[in-house]
């Protein structure tokens, strides 16, 4: 995530907001582009010093305020590219709030998928590849089946409970999670997704197989065992997670995830000017990089991601709080976050 300023008056505004306080004027993300900008409405529609293009808001923005990206005005949708993903939505009359957090969870998702150049279709535009959102409420009924978190064929399914903090907290605890955000939910699902459009049928297969394991080992089996008899004793040599342990597909979806914690994370440090020069040669550095995630190579990346959460942690731990980066890294780890980068890098 990079830092934004609005067009009209320069001040720092953030990737959520919806107007400048200081002059007053309507933001809005403008996809095409990949900038946060002030708008100016024109006999024709909003205009941005920005981009030559006339925009009109998301109706999600101007009808419920729950969006703040913009539509280019030759688009006959009505919703952004964001929005028109989401196929179910809660009940917005007692679940206003979590579907509003579960979209701006989505949105940070989408600016990073696109900034690395990943291919984000619509399903009703490209089915057999599309991509597409449902947020749903478990039933109280004892009958009802419980609604999961997960993928399936390009269907990324969210339960509304994980908006809920005391709930996801709950749920982090109970499963001996060191680490459970809506962001991450939809990191590591979107990983499913791509694990289908780049490596499934392409020429990487067999190399993945080679670093992660055997996807065709059964899934359902590999998840029993896991929740049954937890984690190997050794997953912190091999896994960035406990859950990875669990079958080649977790362990896919949770380094991606990984990697994008690393690389929106790293913009947004490098883009604040953000930058470490120790006393001492033995303690870590961190140089400024416009797109870590372009960097010269993964090792410039991972060297500069060790240094970064060394900060993180020291600060969280400063403030009397848990290290806001509880994962340590193995080298066959970071082997698999090499995978990852290098599956991007090759995506067309």
């Amino acid at each position: 995530m990079r830092v934004f300023h609005c067009s009209n008056c320069q001040q720092l505004v953030f990737f959520e907001n919806s107007v400048c306080i200081k002059c007053g004027h309507t933001l809005a993300f403008l996809p095409d582009v990949g900038v946060m900008s002030s708008l100016e409405m024109g006999d024709e529609g909003w205009k941005s010093p920005r981009s030559q293009t006339l925009y009109r808001l998301c109706e999600n923005y101007t009808k419920e305020n729950i969006c703040n990206w913009a539509v280019q005005a030759a688009d006959p949708n009505p919703l952004c590219i964001s929005c028109r993903l989401t196929q179910v939505i809660p009940d917005i009359t007692t679940h206003r709030q979590a579907w509003h957090r579960l979209e701006v969870a989505k949105r940070r998702l989408l600016y990073s998928l696109m900034d690395l150049g990943c291919p984000v279709e619509e399903r009703s535009g490209d089915p057999p590849r599309g991509l597409s959102f449902q947020f749903l409420e478990e039933s109280e009924s004892q009958e009802a089946t419980p609604v999961l978190t997960g993928h399936s064929d390009g269907v990324i399914t969210v339960n509304i409970a994980e908006a809920d903090e005391v709930e996801r907290e709950r749920r982090r605890c109970e499963l001996h999670e060191s680490y459970r955000t809506l962001l991450g939910h939809f990191r590591h699902e979107i990983g499913h997704y791509y694990w289908d459009r780049l490596i499934r049928d392409g020429a990487r297969i067999d190399a993945f197989r080679e670093s992660f394991g055997d996807e065709r080992r059964n899934y359902n089996e590999a998840l029993q065992q896991h929740y049954g008899g937890g984690p190997p004793e050794d997953w912190q040599q091999r896994f960035v997670s406990a859950y990875a342990s669990s079958h080649p597909w977790e362990d896919w979806a949770e380094s991606w995830a990984h990697y994008l914690h690393m690389t929106d994370t790293l913009e947004i440090a490098t883009d604040c000017g953000l930058s470490l020069r120790p006393r001492r040669p033995d303690e870590p550095k961190l140089d400024p990089v416009r797109r870590p995630h372009r960097a010269q190579s993964f090792d410039n990346l991972i060297e500069n991601w060790f240094s970064l959460t060394y900060v993180l942690n020291n600060l969280s731990r400063g403030l009397g709080l848990p290290d806001s980066y509880p994962f340590v890294l193995s080298s066959p780890a970071i082997e698999k976050l090499r995978f990852v980068h290098e599956t991007i890098e090759a995506t067309d």
